[in-house]
């Protein structure tokens, strides 16, 4: 059985807005993370439906990205809201897990898109595609912290 870290907490306060890291974050049920721009409609794809109450990307990507595409983005670079470490995400569509206090579903694979290469100045496109994170459902909010344990439900 697998066991994650929670290694960072990111949220944007607009579209286009520079990520901001934080240490803590509330996560709130059928909302978001508090003060994302996604939680406050002011996301790049906020009047589009889908499930983006909070967005997850895999260290082991930006490392791989790094090795095997000599393509360096940074936690603050790949716009999703939390950076995992030893999480399966792509196993998790449809499945629960807990970060810390907090109860996400995995509700699908986050696609790649060309606006995260016109925000970083990066060719990240082809290099994320069926490793671009996943999107998740927030079922019990509550405090996240920077180290919390991710595990299955």
């Amino acid at each position: 059985m697998w066991r994650g870290k929670l290694l960072h907490i990111h949220i944007a306060e607009r579209a286009k807005a520079p990520m901001i890291e934080l240490q803590s974050a509330l996560l709130i049920p059928d909302d978001g993370i508090e003060g994302d721009r996604y939680s406050t409609g002011l996301g790049t794809y906020s009047q589009i439906p889908d499930v983006r109450e909070v967005t997850l990307i895999e260290v082991e990507t930006l490392i791989a990205l790094r090795r095997d595409h000599d393509l360096d983005l940074s936690p603050d670079d790949h716009r999703r809201n939390l950076t995992t470490q030893g999480v399966p995400l792509n196993h998790l569509v449809g499945k629960r897990f807990w970060v810390g206090p907090v109860q996400l579903e995995g509700a699908r694979l986050n696609v790649p898109c060309r606006y995260l290469e016109l925000v970083t100045g990066k060719p990240v496109y082809e290099a994320l595609i069926h490793r671009s994170g996943l999107n998740c459902r927030i079922l019990q909010g509550g405090d996240i912290t920077a180290g919390d344990i991710i595990k299955p439900d």
